[in-house]
């Protein structure tokens, strides 16, 4: 595949190492004016830009017919809106708030868990992430993914960073410490025990093999998917 890079920061350049050990081109690496790039020659865009900039670069894309794999988090607002843009231009798109497929079996684990909880009312859970102090959002696309996995089939209704002021709402704990890839934990207390799952990623070559597989599974499709469907899980 030829692959426009949208942002070439840490991910991007893991990126680019593991997408050419696979056989693929990097054939654009841009941060900023994507108007001024050639995409005749594109495949697909793998973009892992910054907040402010991942609504333009989808769009861009689509009207290129280019398929897009966004890992950007902090622009979800817009979410709907690319929806409704990519269905309209028949164009091909998964957003993941973690491309790593451990993340994506650990959310899995993480509703199965709270599936088994959801009757258990003497437990209050809470949600930690720990990020390299360069991460732009807190908390994390990740974090709040599991906060939402826990919703599902809780009585719980929200999320609030670093503190609740309800019964019903998730604290998500936002730490920033140097050089840190990503760490994630659920945790469910109560005055008998604790229980916890957690996932500790090591680098982000997890992260960025997993944007690779989903750009090549996403080749010659039509539509939104999910790593759900990338991993048929």
């Amino acid at each position: 595949m030829n692959i426009a890079l949208l942002g070439y920061g840490r991910m991007g350049k893991e990126i680019e190492k593991i997408a050419i050990e696979r056989g693929h081109t990097i054939i654009h690496k841009i941060s900023n004016d994507i108007a001024s790039y050639d995409f005749s020659n594109v495949d697909i865009a793998i973009d892992f830009s910054i907040p402010s900039a991942a609504f333009q670069n989808i769009t861009h894309c689509f009207q290129k017919q280019v398929p897009v794999i966004s890992g950007t988090t902090g622009w979800l607002e817009k979410y709907d809106e690319v929806v409704a843009l990519c269905d309209k231009m028949k164009g091909a798109f998964i957003y993941a708030s973690n491309f790593s497929l451990g993340v994506n079996i650990f959310f899995e684990m993480n509703a199965y868990l709270a599936k088994m909880m959801s009757q258990l009312q003497d437990y209050k859970v809470s949600v930690e992430e720990i990020h390299h102090t360069k991460k732009l959002d807190a908390p994390s696309g990740t974090a709040i993914t599991l906060a939402e996995g826990v919703m599902k089939y809780t009585n719980y209704d929200s999320w609030k960073l670093d503190s609740t002021e309800k019964e019903n709402e998730i604290p998500i704990i936002a730490k920033r410490i140097p050089e840190v890839p990503g760490t994630h934990e659920i945790t469910y207390s109560s005055t008998i025990d604790t229980i916890s799952i957690k996932h500790e990623a090591h680098n982000r070559q997890g992260f960025a093999l997993g944007a690779v597989v989903a750009a090549e599974w996403l080749q010659g499709k039509n539509g939104v998917y999910t790593m759900k469907d990338v991993l048929n899980i």
